[in-house]
């Protein structure tokens, strides 16, 4: 997709964060971005942003939640309608969960998985029969969590692991109608997605009960690992150029300490390396 002229690009999760730097970075770079958000109320940090880059023209902001089926057949038909083509999507919305087994619910737990998977799910094969016939691209943002699952993220890891699983079963499927697809790697990012997440940290303490300690020294560890995040348009970056190069890679992380990271874990044969590291991010002493 070196040729991005009249190339349209689907960006879910737009109103913030990655999502935001993604749609004015694919805006920049000379697609036709279509940012889609949940709530239209939310948008005035995307305009802006795409206004001091000067790409203002190039982003449509349409409505959307992945977890509404008419929700998705409407936007993506307004695509369709409004453009005759799709090349690219980039599921990047998701929601955090920071919370452990006994202290989370039911409820919260498929309600993660509503947004984090089954929604990636539900827009990629409304997608599919579109990029089929632009031999177009899914991106799908996922983590580090991902790949290693971490303390009291249990919830938002599960879901990470099965758009992995999902995207890495389906890329080859994809790739025999010419569709190419990639999942994005990042570590800590320094945007909203903690704060939305809903994270109240002397709440969790109060509440934690057997928890506590372990709860309280990963609340501390995961403080020092923010303080040298990644910035939002340094990710951006890395999907924007997963959009444009000629074969992306299935794997891709944003940064040297996500590879590391994901790169310990894939060579980690019986799970005692990983184990070491996380176990260390909740014991005491």
């Amino acid at each position: 997709m070196t040729d991005t002229a009249g190339r349209v690009v689907l960006v879910t999760g737009a109103s913030s964060g990655i999502g935001l730097a993604t749609a004015v970075s694919a805006a920049d770079a000379g697609f036709r971005v279509v940012a889609t958000v949940r709530d239209l109320e939310r948008v005035s940090d995307l305009r802006d942003a795409a206004r001091r880059v000067g790409v203002e023209r190039g982003i449509e902001i349409a409505e959307l939640d992945v977890t509404d089926a008419a929700s998705i057949t409407a936007c993506v038909d307004d695509v369709i309608a409004r453009h005759g083509r799709l090349d690219a999507l980039v599921n990047n919305a998701g929601i955090g969960r920071v919370s452990t087994l006994e202290n989370d619910t039911m409820e919260a737990i498929r309600a993660s998985f509503e947004v984090n998977f089954f929604g990636v799910v539900a827009l990629t094969r409304a997608a599919l029969p579109h990029l089929r016939a632009t031999s177009g691209r899914v991106v799908s943002v996922t983590s580090v969590g991902g790949i290693v699952g971490q303390p009291f993220n249990e919830t938002y890891c599960a879901a990470k692991f099965a758009v992995e699983g999902f995207m890495e079963g389906l890329a080859p499927v994809a790739a025999s109608v010419g569709v190419h697809v990639s999942v994005i790697e990042p570590g800590a990012v320094a945007s909203a997605f903690v704060a939305n997440a809903g994270i109240d940290p002397e709440r969790m303490i109060a509440e934690a009960g057997p928890y506590t300690g372990a709860l309280t020294r990963y609340l501390e560890r995961t403080a020092g690992a923010f303080a040298d995040a990644q910035s939002p348009e340094a990710v951006a970056e890395v999907i924007v150029s997963a959009l444009m190069v000629r074969s992306p890679d299935f794997r891709i992380q944003t940064s040297a300490a996500a590879r590391a990271f994901v790169g310990a874990k894939l060579a980690d044969l019986d799970g005692s390396a990983v184990q070491s590291v996380t176990r260390g991010w909740v014991a005491s002493g």
